[in-house]
């Protein structure tokens, strides 16, 4: 991992859009959980499944739905949902969008 320690993070500009993908870069990573930011290009989708852990999304730029236990939610700039633990979710791009991901395993 080489995320900056003790620096003003422009979290936008850590990872870049690339067409027809899902681009993630961990920027913590420990023993009790990981923070990862991903860019989506419009589209694109993660499918339906579950975590042992909850999970906090933020949308960093863009727009997205993100879909928990079958109740779709419509998310975009600055907007942020928790993903509780064995709950089946989903994430798809309606537009490109940029997510901080950060998980609790405790």
């Amino acid at each position: 991992m080489n995320t900056p320690h003790s620096q003003i993070l422009s979290m936008a500009g850590l990872v870049d859009y690339q067409e027809g993908s899902i681009v993630s870069r961990v920027i913590l990573k420990g023993e009790t959980g990981n923070v990862t930011l991903f860019a989506f290009d419009q589209g694109q989708e993660l499918s339906e499944h579950t975590t042992p852990f909850d999970a906090l999304v933020h949308v960093v730029e863009g727009e997205a739905e993100i879909t928990i236990s079958g109740q779709p939610y419509a998310l975009k700039t600055g907007d942020a949902i928790l993903m509780p633990a064995e709950q089946p979710h989903a994430v798809r791009a309606t537009r490109r969008f940029k997510m901080l991901l950060t998980m609790i395993r405790a």
